[in-house]
Formats: structure tokens, sequence, C-alpha cells
């Protein structure tokens, strides 16, 4: 989850977010808005979501623009926009609306002062974990080129395919006490991938 309007930012105020598709082909995408003080997004609370829909034919890390906007009113516009073709969808929420009261707004602030450590940590492993899944999404489309195969020894392709599905594993499991076991595996495959491109040429 990424802050785009930190708390007491001065309204009116504009901001607006880039993000990209995580699958190949991906014809929607979800967008959320939260409004809180925590880094997992599930424990802060949810003002509304939208999809935008169509989106065009593309690999994994196709751009889409999301722009924030409060009015003077305190009327937050949440627009998300495909960069390539322009498709747009958005979502009005007023200032009342599931909005926090001002007391429940000093409740999370001293709840995220509270799980500080823990958030900084869920942080951290989400990054390395975004990290490794695309490094393992390169290595699959590298090897899916022509040819590679028989650019690899068995011992090479039985090495790369092992660490991929260790790699799968570690992606699927919530351990917040692994970031230095995934961090020493994003090495490993980082290295590997590097092998692979010079062998593609």
């Amino acid at each position: 989850m990424e802050v785009v309007i930190p708390r007491n930012t001065t309204i009116p105020v504009k901001k607006t977010s880039y993000c990209q598709t995580t699958k190949d082909n991906q014809s929607t995408a979800s967008i959320e808005v939260y409004e809180g003080e925590r880094a997992i997004a599930s424990e802060n609370n949810l003002l509304g979501s939208f999809k935008l829909s169509g989106l065009s034919p593309a690999l994994r890390g196709h751009p889409m623009c999301v722009c924030f906007s409060v009015d003077e009113n305190g009327i937050l516009t949440v627009s998300a926009k495909e960069v390539s073709t322009g498709i747009m969808n958005e979502i009005i929420i007023t200032n009342y609306k599931e909005r926090l009261s001002a007391a429940e707004i000093k409740e999370l602030i001293q709840e995220a002062d509270n799980y500080r450590a823990e958030d900084e940590k869920f942080q951290q492993m989400a990054k390395v974990k975004s990290a490794l899944d695309f490094c393992v999404y390169k290595i699959e489309s590298a090897l899916k080129k022509q040819n590679i195969n028989f650019k690899l020894s068995t011992p090479e392709n039985k090495k790369i395919n092992v660490a991929i599905r260790m790699a799968k594993k570690l992606l699927d499991e919530n351990d917040l006490h692994e970031v230095d076991l995934l961090e020493d595996h994003l090495e490993n495959l980082e290295s590997m991938f590097e092998d692979i491109t010079a062998k593609i040429g």
C-alpha cells in the first residue's frame, strides 16, 4: 500500500501515483482507497473501491495513472487511467460517507505508533517479496524464449527450476521472520537471471 496524501495535508490538493499491472494480458485493475495510518491495508479504513476495465493486452508492468484530488469541501475524487489508451474510471468520496471521526483518527494514530516496528517489518517483507516475484517472472519469461533450453545444461535447468519452485513457496508464506532468507534467495535468482540473459545473447 502507498501513502499518496499524508495526514494534515493542506487542501485543496491533487496528487498522482503510478502503478502497473501484475500479470501478462491483465484486462482489469482493482483500485482500493483507504484512510488510516497503518502500513497494512486491511488495518485501515476502506473508503471505497472501483475497477478499471478494458485494459489493452500487454506484458506485466503496463502503466496506469491514479490521481487523488481533495477539494476545499473535503470531497475526495480518485481516478484511474490507462496511460496508453486513456481509458478511465473514477470514484467520488464525500466528507461524510465512510469517513473516520476525529476520535477514530486519534485512536488510529496511537495504534500506528504502537505497531510501528511491526509495520516496518511488514513493509520490508512486502518490498523483498515484490522484487522476488518479479525476478521469478523475468526468469520464466526468459526460459520461454526459443532455443534457450538448448543453451542450458541439464544441471543448469534443474538448478533453475528448483530455485523457482523454492521462490514460489517462499512467496506463498507469510512468516515475517524470513526476510533474510528471501533476500538471499533473491540474490541467487538475480545471479541466475544474469547467466540466462548472457546465454540468450
